[in-house]
Formats: C-alpha cells, structure tokens, sequence
C-alpha cells in the first residue's frame, strides 16, 4: 500500500481498517499472556477515545500529553488524540515530575495520560506546578487523590457504550480535516544541553519519512512481526517501528519491558526490530562470554565460523565478490554454528535497524556474519528521524548508510552535516531563536561532523560540540575512542574527557561478570565491587588494556589516565538520556573531582575513589 498519498496518520489507520479489518495489529502481555486486537478492534477502541476527548472539550490543535512507557494505551491513546485532532506530546516514562511539570507548562497541556499509579504520584508531588492540568487519565484504576482526581481510559472512552452511526461520523469527519501540514506531535528532546526543546512535525514528515524509509531497506512483507521496546516517546521508535507497522498493516507487539527483551522476541519470534548500539554491545558482549566458557574444540569452531562468516558478508555485500566455494563453507557454519544462535532470539529475524549513535563496525559485521542484519541509520528528532539508512543489500558496516529519497545532504566547510527535506521539522515550539539558528540558508544543521563517499555512503565521526580540542590544539573526536574501549570484553561503558586539557583521561564502567570471572580465577579477597576496583590487581588489568588500545591510536590521542567506575551508568542515575545517549555535561559534573584528580595524577590507572554524601573524596 502507497500510504504517501493520504492526508494523515488516523487517516491511514481508518483505511487499513476497513481493508485489513481481522489482521492482527497490535499485541500486548497481560496476566503472563500476549493478547492481540485486529486492525478494526484497535481502530474502535481509538475512535471511542476520541469521542471521550471530545466530550471533555479537547479542541482541535490542543496539546496532550502521554507519560508513560510502551503498552497498548500509549497507542491508542496516541491515535485517540490525533483523531480528535488533538496533539499528542510525549513524555518519557523515566522522567522526574520536574521534569514532566517543565513539558507540561512549555506545551500547555490540559489533559494528561499516564499508565500508572507510580506515573500520577510524580505529577501529584508537582501538583502546585502544574495548575492548567485539568485532567488526569490512567491506563491503570487506582485511587487518585481528592485534591487531584484521575479517571481511566475506559471510563473515558465509555467502552461499555458502542459508538452510534452518528458520533462515529463526527469523528471520521475530524479525522477527514486533518491535512498534511498539520501538527502531528511536539517531541521534547532530552536535554543534554540546556533544557529541552518542543520539536514540531507535522503529519507529512512523519508520513513520507516512513514511507521512504521502508523504501529505503527495500520493503516490507505483510507477514512481518515488529517487536517494540525503545520508547515511543522517541521518534526513532515512534516513526521507524511504530508508524511504519500500523501504516503498512503489519503486526506490532510491544515487550515487557527492557529488561525482558530477550525473553519476549523468543515468545513472539519477530522479524524486524529497532534498537540503540547498547542493546548490540550487550549480545556481542554476552555471546562472547558464552563462549569462553566452551570446551576447547567448540571454542575453535565458533571462532572459525565467525571468520568465515565476516569473509562472506564482506564480499557478498560490500564488494560483491564471487563466492564460489565461500558460499558453501557459510551455510555450514550457519548450520552448525549461527542458526542456533539466531534461535536465541526467536529464529526469525530479517533484520534490524540502529539508530542513536555509531554503532561500532566490528559489533555490526559480526551481527551481519551470525546472520542478523544491522542496518545502521542517521538522523535526529528533527528530521523525523531518518536522513540515511543502510539496505538489506547495500551496506557499509562502518557506515549510516545513503541518503533516503528526497533528501538532500551536504557538509559544510567545518565539517557539519546539513540536510534538506520532507521530514525537516517546522521548528521548536515557542522559540524562534533557537529555530533560526538551527537553519541556515534553508539547510538544517545537524550538529554533527560527517563524511560522505564517493558512493554516497554517510559516515558520522562525532556530535560537533562534543569534539575535544587539546590544549594543544588537536582536534579529537571522542565517540570512536569511547566505541573502541566498549569493545574490551573488561568495559562495559566508557567516556572520554579533554577539552581544553593537555591529553586524554577516561571514566570507565566495569563489565562485572568479566571481571568477577578474573578476580576467581586470580583468587582475589574482596568484600564488593567497591573494593575490588581499588586492588592494585585490577588496576593492573585495566592499565594493561588501556596500553593495548593505546597502541591503535596517535600520541596525541591516546588515554594518559582512567578512572573505574563501580557501577554503570543509567537513566535514574542522571548519566544517559532516555535514549541511553551518555549526558557529557551531567558526567562530568557528577565526577568532576575524580575527573580533575585525573589530571593531577603522577600514576598511570588511578582507580575510583568513593564519594562522601558532601561530594568530598574519601
């Protein structure tokens, strides 16, 4: 189906539910169960949702806001409001009530979803802060407070009284209004530097960027399963699983939740997914540590089958080489080796689309090589997101890809990569400043320092602020310095400072199931995880690994001091955007007594040193 043509999202829906009516749409666990709606079930319960916002007084261009982690009433309620000709504002689950008050005021939103008690006690504790809130609506039936009141979705949506010929048509008549340049959604960005910023984008540059973003893989086949589980409050999700899924009449099923990724795609056995490189990090990481714990013999033969498996990607798809007798020793392996590791995750896996950051090339060709395909693409909230996306046949493992259709991308004189197209945003809500300084001359600027090929391949080297300048004026990107230190089986986050500085220090998080394996077999005594990053063996080890990557790099790039972090970093901890994105600024602040310990270091590998609740070390 040519979606391009249609005015809107609902629009499309409506469509599809006429024309796919008892396909599956959307399937959700509950009790310990996936349960499903149809096309035509799912397009009901959106329409009586609708009616319900209506009732209430939502007018059309109204803000909405949807705070909440993926589940069955995100989408609903996302349709729901669009329907109503509403707009529908997302907030990421994992966000403060502060920083859900700071949306909710900048967007002026009345009405707000949430999907659970937890969700609505964030917003009761900022109640005083949020006066033009005049309803709260829950996913879940719990008891609100007096001062407060919260209703649920289905008392809203009346679902026990069927929709009458007549409101049904009122709201087909909304839907039918809706046209291309209207507001589909205001995304918030995350804020990793300054507060964050309402991105507006209309109905067209969501629409066309799914359309030519499917075109761009190379298509989609009606069987397909998509498996959600990066937040829908992230245009990455939103438009390239989400929409792309209900606009093509595919089936979606959102998971659990992170955590129950893995065990979710073997029960739902998916052929498409989305994710960031910390979920690819994690399975080359976890599949390496399988197999060092396998006898000899099939340590060899996995090992084998990974170099041949590389050697045939390259060729089959990069250089596109004969394979002659390649192609033969491939499918073995595939079948002794790589199959059963592919049924890990559901056996059915067509491919998998990267976004967010670079993913690292080794972690890529090797997903390519065991038979999973990982098309890394590009693009930001503002663009909706997709600027360029590598194909299901042509790829650069290192690369982001081509550009998508009607898209233009060019890089300027300082290295910034600037695009022109229909999934440009119409601005940031209620700042034109910050709106004319993202453009110039029509182009929008990314922010990010680019390459591009002779081919048209795209290659991202770092964000434009983040490039560390030495105090001897060297220019250094940090990301593929960062990329490679994950690498080490011993790491499993990393952060590199050194702007303005005369070298290069790193904060490290330890990988540590790795590292307690090595404190057994090194028979260390410690009581924690604390403490055993303090031993001088473990500085030892971690000294050792920084020399080895050291030895990869030019001088001036090298890392001179590092410092082991106890812990990962994480959302609630203030470290990573909702996105997993690493918050340099909110880091730095956080350690910057060790960062600046770093830098007054005469011995190499200085560990972490623990904080007193006055942020003094110890």
């Amino acid at each position: 189906m040519n979606f391009l043509s249609y005015q809107s999202v609902p629009a499309i829906l409506k469509e599809n539910a006429n024309r796919l009516s008892d396909r599956t749409a959307i399937s959700y666990k509950k009790h310990g169960s996936f349960l499903s709606l149809t096309y035509e079930e799912f397009y009901e319960r959106v329409l009586l949702l609708a009616r319900g916002l209506c009732k209430v007084g939502m007018k059309p261009g109204d803000k909405v806001a949807i705070f909440s982690e993926n589940r069955l009433g995100w989408a609903i309620s996302d349709f729901g409001i669009q329907s109503g000709r509403g707009i529908p504002v997302p907030i990421y689950a994992t966000n403060t009530g502060s920083q859900a008050a700071y949306i909710l005021n900048h967007c002026e939103a009345k009405i707000v979803f949430v999907s659970t008690k937890a969700q609505y006690e964030k917003l009761l504790e900022v109640r005083e802060e949020i006066p033009n809130v005049e309803l709260v609506i829950s996913y879940e039936r719990f008891m609100g407070d007096r001062s407060f009141p919260v209703y649920t979705q289905y008392q809203l949506s009346e679902v026990s009284s069927p929709l009458s010929e007549e409101e049904k048509k009122h709201i087909e008549d909304k839907i039918a209004q809706i046209t291309h340049d209207d507001i589909l959604t205001v995304i918030y960005t995350s804020g990793t530097t300054g507060p964050p910023k309402g991105v507006v984008l209309s109905q067209y540059n969501v629409i066309s960027n799914a359309y030519y973003g499917i075109k761009r893989i190379g298509g989609l086949y009606k069987e397909e399963i998509f498996l959600s589980f990066l937040p829908l409050s992230h245009i990455l999700e939103r438009t390239g699983g989400y929409y792309v899924s209900l606009l093509t009449g595919i089936h979606i099923a959102f998971a659990e939740d992170v955590k129950k990724v893995v065990e979710n795609m073997a029960e739902i056995r998916p052929t498409f997914m989305i994710s960031v490189p910390r979920l690819f990090e994690k399975v080359y990481s976890r599949i390496h540590e399988s197999v060092h714990q396998m006898s000899p013999l099939r340590k060899s033969l996995f090992h084998q089958a990974v170099k041949i498996g590389r050697e045939y990607v390259n060729k089959k798809y990069v250089t596109k080489e004969p394979l002659g007798i390649l192609a033969l020793k491939y499918r073995i392996y595939d079948r002794l080796v790589f199959k059963k590791v592919r049924a890990r995750f559901g056996g059915r896996l067509r491919g998998m689309i990267c976004g967010g950051a670079p993913l690292d090339k080794t972690i890529n060709e090797f997903m390519w090589a065991i038979g999973i395909p990982v098309l890394n693409g590009y693009g930001l909230t503002e663009t909706s997101p997709v600027l360029s996306l590598c194909s299901l046949k042509d790829v650069r493992f290192d690369s982001v890809g081509k550009k998508v259709d009607e898209t233009e991308l060019k890089v300027a004189s300082d290295g910034e990569l600037l695009a022109k197209g229909p999934q440009v945003m119409h601005g940031y809500f209620k700042n034109e400043k910050a709106t004319a300084e993202t453009f110039e001359d029509g182009w929008f600027k990314t922010g990010d320092i680019a390459r591009i090929d002779e081919e048209g391949f795209v290659y991202i080297v770092d964000r434009k602020k983040e490039i560390i300048v030495t105090a001897g004026g060297k220019n250094i990107a940090p990301q593929p310095i960062e990329i490679e230190l994950k690498l080490d089986k011993y790491i499993s986050q990393a952060i590199v400072f050194g702007d303005r500085k005369p070298y290069l220090v790193a904060l490290l998080t330890p990988n540590i199931e790795r590292l307690i394996d090595f404190s057994r077999e090194e028979k260390l005594d410690y009581i924690d995880i604390y403490e055993l990053v303090k031993s001088k063996r473990i500085t030892q080890l971690y000294t050792e690994r920084i020399a080895e990557l050291n030895r990869k790099l030019p001088s001036y790039s090298t890392i001179k001091y590092f410092a082991l972090i106890p812990r990962d970093f994480s959302i609630t901890g203030g470290e990573l955007t909702p996105t997993l994105k690493l918050k340099r600024k909110e880091i730095y602040s956080k350690y910057k007594a060790i960062v600046d310990e770093l830098y007054m270091s005469k011995e190499n590998g200085l560990v972490f040193k623990s904080k007193s609740a006055d942020g003094e070390i110890k």
